[in-house]
């Protein structure tokens, strides 16, 4: 996953329409303004407060030869206070907007707040549509001297975590609001447009060609991609009928092999998880790899993004492994606030440990044995608390590492047939939700019977080595007396792909 911190700054106002006189006079008299975020503990400013979205509807039109992104973007939520003015986070510029059919005032502060006036303050629990208008340049937006839009010899991606939307549509950025999509993108002739979800349908007219796409179920805004390019394209269907769609640009060179190679397994895998974490949470699955010079990887819904780079040394399974474990945990079942990004990222390095067992190259206990020998008692990766790393370290190797060894220690400490009915009894009961560490240490003690916080302080709070007993088996080889599983080499490149 790629990382970019954006660090609150002053709210510098800057007023592109003057607000009318009356609709101050009624934002006084009538509602309040929502907040300019929902209060994350890593990212106060992210996100939205007064209203919960329901769908997008974004309808796009891309030029690659100028990086210009015209756009009109649907929205459609209900409020939940009364409503003086609401923020959206979006950063290129807005020409027009529009609340249930009537002109609204608008001006931006911060960094990436559009701040709404409508016509008449807005009631609580109502239904509403709000319209945007816009068009830019995304690569040429920067925050914090960053741009998350990436331009590619044919086209354009956005692929980031934990902030992308507000590079191309306006919305409600925090995995708290999830909402269905319909992303509709014009691209010229002999150019493809990817979305999430399934391509329902796709015409041509005049030079240029639309392709329409659904994602039917709950969606946080950093796992909406857009990826507009050449690409070879290869459809198939899981075994239960799911349909897969992955693609990869036409000019990724010596690479392009190992990227084919690898993503093509996505059907197998997908079947596979199944069998793991119970049935897939989507209405499509797949990847794409487009020509972007990153190492990266992310979890984008039913659609993962891979860079070029990921596959510099070969093919890599383990991550595609990796970015799919996600659908269930990370995209179905989402963080209530990015401290608890081990919801995500603990699952996802735990499901590379599981292949690794199917695969007969090293078992998921052979590699606890092997990450615990390899750090001593004074080596800073145990300084990195999983359960809330802080947002300097949010995707430390600690992350992954220690937070697989938790669970591998949780495994050994409730038995099989519980572990294993946790990992799928969890995504099925909060299905589309969002969900707390404290949240799962709950769930885990509900269902194995057992007191647990101890236990889960000790693996992902307590900034100290575990002692070996704490894994109810000895994790305590030395080193030199535990073999490197077959596995580890591909996982730990999977962990540079991830940004260490």
């Amino acid at each position: 996953m790629r990382h970019r911190l954006l660090v609150p700054g002053a709210a510098a106002l800057s007023l592109l329409l003057a607000i009318p006189a009356s609709a101050a006079a009624n934002a006084d008299g009538h509602g309040t303004p929502g907040a300019p975020g929902v209060g994350d503990t890593y990212y106060p400013e992210s996100g939205n407060g007064g209203y919960d979205v329901s769908h997008y509807d974004l309808r796009l039109k891309y030029q690659p030869k100028t990086d210009l992104l015209e756009g009109t973007a649907t929205l459609l939520a209900r409020t939940t206070q009364d409503l003086s003015r609401f923020n959206l986070d979006f950063g290129l510029k807005v020409s027009e907007i529009r609340i249930n059919g009537k002109k609204a005032a608008f001006a931006t502060s911060g960094k990436h707040e559009l701040e709404v006036t409508p016509a008449t303050p807005l009631e609580k629990d109502k239904q509403i549509s709000v319209v945007v208008r816009y068009a830019g340049k995304p690569s040429e937006l920067k925050i914090d001297d960053f741009t998350a839009w990436a331009r590619t010899p044919d086209g354009a991606v956005i692929a980031q975590e934990p902030d992308s939307a507000v590079w191309w549509f306006p919305s409600n950025d925090h995995p708290t609001d999830k909402a269905t999509y319909d992303i509709s993108v014009a691209v010229p002739d002999g150019t493809q447009a990817l979305s999430n979800g399934v391509l329902a349908s796709q015409s041509s007219k005049l030079g240029w060609t639309r392709y329409n796409w659904r994602s039917d179920k709950p969606q946080a805004t950093y796992l909406t991609t857009l990826a507009v390019g050449k690409f070879d394209i290869t459809t198939d269907t899981t075994a239960n009928g799911l349909p897969v769609i992955n693609a990869v640009s036409k000019d990724l060179g010596a690479n392009e092999g190992s990227a084919k190679a690898s993503i093509e397994r996505t059907t197998e895998i997908t079947e596979w998880l199944e069998s793991v974490f119970g049935p897939y949470p989507f209405n499509a699955v797949g990847g794409y790899v487009p020509n972007v010079p990153a190492h990266y990887a992310l979890e984008t819904q039913t659609r993962p993004f891979y860079g070029r780079k990921a596959f510099d040394r070969g093919t890599n399974v383990s991550v595609v492994v990796h970015e799919l474990a996600h659908q269930w945990y990370g995209d179905s079942v989402s963080l209530k606030d990015w401290k608890d990004i081990w919801i995500n990222e603990g699952f996802a390095a735990y499901s590379q440990w599981l292949w690794s067992e199917k695969e007969g190259e090293g078992t998921a206990q052979e590699l606890a044995d092997y990450v615990y020998a390899q750090h001593p008692a004074d080596d800073p990766f145990w300084t990195v608390k999983p359960g809330n790393p802080g947002a300097e370290n949010q995707f430390d190797a600690a992350v992954y590492d220690r937070g697989a060894l938790a669970l591998q220690a949780l495994r050994n400490k409730v038995g099989d047939k519980v572990f294993f009915g946790l990992l799928k009894s969890w995504p099925t009961e909060h299905k589309y939700g969002n969900a707390s560490v404290a949240d799962f240490v709950k769930f885990a003690e509900q269902k194995s019977g057992k007191q647990l916080a101890g236990f889960f302080d000790t693996w992902l709070f307590q900034p100290t080595k575990p002692a070996a007993a704490a894994a109810e088996r000895a994790f305590g080889a030395p080193q030199a007396q535990v073999a490197q599983p077959k596995s580890w080499k591909q996982i730990a490149a999977t962990h540079e792909v991830h940004g260490h």
